[in-house]
């Protein structure tokens, strides 16, 4: 089996989230595509294979499969594009199904995924109070303007915006208790934010559901992000530019567009690079 790693979303040719890519000509069982997720040790590991028009997708984290994950996407997008040509693909997820376009420009890899359909929902105030605590903040810490929602683009995440950059940067929590509320809820991951201006945001994303502190960029998060602001009103944009991991030390670019109907799919795309043998 080989395993292409690639790192999504760069900034710079620097930084980005890897994710372990593995193309097959039918899918293994999900038991033997969770132990190579488990080894590669990446946040995600995507295994496409194809059939018919499409590809058969999967996404499996250190410790569980999920439905749906942006930056694997992506880099699934390279590989595609190095193996197959540059192109659209449609990819068949396990709840759904949805497309990755692919090309080199310049050198580099570029790579657009279109979404799931988009929705979001209010949050319960004793949920707020429980991840509020459970991550070091209060309720003065969240900015007023952007409201607690449950938010998915083909994936839950819960989603908070703080008022300042120095509150996302003292970000920190308890991985098992983590883990513990995000199963609970049934989360995929929770994301912070600080917008810095109307089409800018920082973000910050813990990803315990997967066994992962956090997440240097989240492709998923990001549409479910841009969704929620549309579908309720929040932006009259119809691009965003989300940056993430800069607290990790891994710099990452999150390129985002949208068009006006309410729930439908969202544009995400990033630059993306091979990771080097460091065997």
């Amino acid at each position: 089996m080989k395993i292409q790693r690639i790192a999504a979303f760069i900034e710079n040719g620097l930084g980005g989230n890897p994710a372990g890519v593995v193309l097959l000509d039918a899918l293994p069982k999900n038991e033997d595509m969770q132990k190579v997720a488990a080894e590669v040790g990446y946040s995600e590991t995507v295994f496409a294979a194809p059939d018919g028009e499409s590809w058969t997708t999967r996404y499996f984290s250190p410790e569980s499969e999920v439905p749906f994950c942006g930056h694997a996407t992506i880099a699934l997008g390279a590989v595609l594009a190095k193996e197959h040509g540059a192109g659209r693909y449609q990819l068949s997820l396990s709840e759904g199904d949805i497309d990755v376009t692919a090309s080199m420009e310049n050198g580099q890899s570029q790579s657009t995924l279109s979404s799931r359909p988009t929705h979001s929902e209010p949050v319960g105030e004793t949920v707020i109070d429980e991840a509020l605590d459970l991550f070091g903040y209060k309720r003065d810490d969240l900015d007023p303007v952007l409201p607690a929602r449950r938010i998915n683009a083909g994936a839950a995440h819960l989603f908070f915006a703080l008022k300042s950059r120095e509150q996302l940067a003292r970000m920190h929590y308890d991985l098992a208790a983590g883990r513990a509320f995000m199963q609970r809820h049934g989360l995929v991951t929770v994301v912070f934010v600080w917008r810095e201006s109307e089409d800018l945001f920082h973000a910050r994303n813990a990803f315990a559901s997967g066994g992962v502190l956090e997440d240097p960029a989240t492709g998923a998060a990001a549409a479910a992000i841009a969704g929620m602001l549309r579908d309720e009103g929040l932006t009259g944009r119809t691009e965003l530019t989300i940056l993430q991991g800069a607290d990790m030390g891994r710099p990452s670019r999150i390129n985002v567009q949208f068009t006006a109907p309410i729930g439908s799919p969202v544009f995400v795309g990033g630059t993306s690079s091979e990771i080097e043998d460091q065997s």
